[in-house]
């Protein structure tokens, strides 16, 4: 009897033919457009991250930069009037208080004499005549050629601060209240204490008190 040979199977993977030509075809329009609709939306993410990232880091950095600015301001204020000394300033024919505190345009402004000078290296005994004021939203400062002057005389002016809404000087009386004027009648030629407000661009408000005697 005879007997045929057993037919062998041929074992194709991934399914056989069928999933081949599957493979060979590649992807179909529809496919290739929602890898690029993904890929889209990945990149969208991805740039709107990175995006939201920088302004973060430039906001935080302004920020910085405004309160060193604010910082630096404070320092110097406290370092010029910690040197007022009770020395009037003669004016034409007439004389001006040590220490003037009055309102400038609505807002506060200052003038006092201050011992030495930060303009020379060894500064006479007389000292110098100088003052704090807003004029718009830019805090200013004053120099006056010597503390004695003309009516003439103008004073050299730097921009220290933009961005100020209000600038508030209050000064400290014996009986422990607070004026927004000064000199008082019976109290000494320098306030024992100034009470600085500033008023932000924002609405912020800073406050620094300084004792000077």
């Amino acid at each position: 009897m005879l007997r045929c040979p057993p037919r062998r199977r041929s074992f194709a993977p991934w399914g056989g033919p069928a999933a081949l030509s599957r493979l060979d075809r590649g992807f179909t329009l529809v496919e290739a457009l929602l890898a690029l609709a993904i890929f889209g939306v990945i990149a969208v993410l991805a740039y709107r991250a990175t995006a939201s990232l920088s302004e973060g880091e430039a906001r935080l950095s302004a920020e910085a930069q405004h309160w060193h600015t604010l910082e630096t301001l404070f320092t110097r204020f406290e370092a010029d009037i910690r040197q007022a000394v009770p020395r009037s300033a003669r004016v034409g024919a007439a004389r001006e208080p040590a220490w003037i505190g009055t309102l400038y345009d609505g807002q506060s402004a200052v003038v006092f004499t201050r011992a030495g000078s930060e303009f020379v290296l060894e500064p006479g005994p007389a000292g110098q005549r100088m003052g704090y004021r807003l004029r718009g939203d830019t805090l200013e400062l004053a120099y006056w050629p010597a503390i004695d002057h003309t009516n003439a005389a103008t004073p050299v002016v730097y921009p220290l601060v933009s961005g100020i809404a209000a600038f508030k000087l209050e000064y400290l009386a014996q009986s422990g209240a607070w004026r927004d004027r000064w000199p008082l009648l019976g109290e000494d030629d320098v306030p024992r204490a100034v009470r600085l407000t500033l008023t932000i661009a924002d609405g912020e408000r800073i406050e620094r008190w300084f004792a000077l005697r």
